[in-house]
């Protein structure tokens, strides 16, 4: 489960397919160098993006991924 404390970095590279959640919120992490250092309620938060409807989404695309 994704949760808002996790690094965007950490969450790309342990769950690739959610580069295609990140691109629909119009964020653009998988180039981004402070990936590494921010965690997801700070992106959220800096990308004027609700929070809630970003970790729903992530979390879709897991439950999507396993079955």
């Amino acid at each position: 489960m994704i949760h808002k404390e996790m690094k965007i970095e950490d969450v790309l590279r342990r769950y690739p397919q959610t580069v295609a959640v990140f691109q629909r919120f119009g964020i653009d992490c998988a180039d981004c160098q402070l990936s590494q250092y921010e965690d997801l309620e700070h992106g959220a938060k800096v990308h004027k993006i609700n929070l809630e409807l970003l970790l729903q989404g992530l979390n879709d695309s897991l439950r999507t991924e396993q079955g």
